[in-house]
């Protein structure tokens, strides 16, 4: 079951869950807090309960949204828990699902989201390692890199190598 539309608070958020699934959110939300970084900060953000690198910090996103490192939701049928770093590093990705198959639980996964009814699904203690082993610097680092890969992250990247038009007239005018 989502929450209510209009929370403001990852409290409310929890809240306006039924107790079951309240829970559940509460279970996991500590633990992320136990192992987030210093440099985040957790808000209410797309309906979900997000920890994030302020804007104050990183202004410079795509969207102009905070950058998500971790996000909680639930969902109609199952709650989420969305590890970006696991799409963003193939090594995080590969160690989340070497922590399944060790704690002999079965991974339910998009590209980031992991599906799960109750905490008892999740390897919290590996979870928490992987949250752990991300900074905001390095989650920065990781942002841009992929932002390299799009259409308009490469025109950037070539238009950056030839310099700008206003260099390039300065150039040829002598200054």
């Amino acid at each position: 079951m989502k929450p209510a539309a209009k929370v403001n608070t990852p409290a409310q958020y929890i809240a306006s869950l039924p107790a079951d699934r309240a829970k559940t959110i509460a279970i996991v939300r500590a633990m992320v807090n136990m192992h987030i970084p210093r440099g985040y900060e957790e808000f209410i953000a797309w309906g979900t309960i997000g920890w994030v690198v302020p804007l104050s910090r990183y202004p410079n996103t795509y969207n102009k949204q905070p950058l998500t490192y971790v996000a909680l939701s639930s969902q109609k049928n199952y709650c989420s828990l969305y590890m970006m770093g696991a799409y963003g590093s193939s090594l995080q990705l590969e160690q989340l699902k070497a922590a399944f198959k060790t704690a002999g639980k079965k991974l339910d996964m998009g590209k980031c989201c992991v599906h799960f009814q109750s905490p008892d699904d999740l390897p919290l203690d590996a979870m928490g390692k992987l949250i752990s082993a991300i900074s905001p610097e390095k989650w920065i680092e990781i942002y841009e890199r992929s932002r390299l890969m799009t259409k308009a992250g490469q025109a950037k990247a070539a238009q950056q190598r030839a310099g700008s038009p206003k260099k390039k007239a300065a150039k040829r005018a002598g200054a």
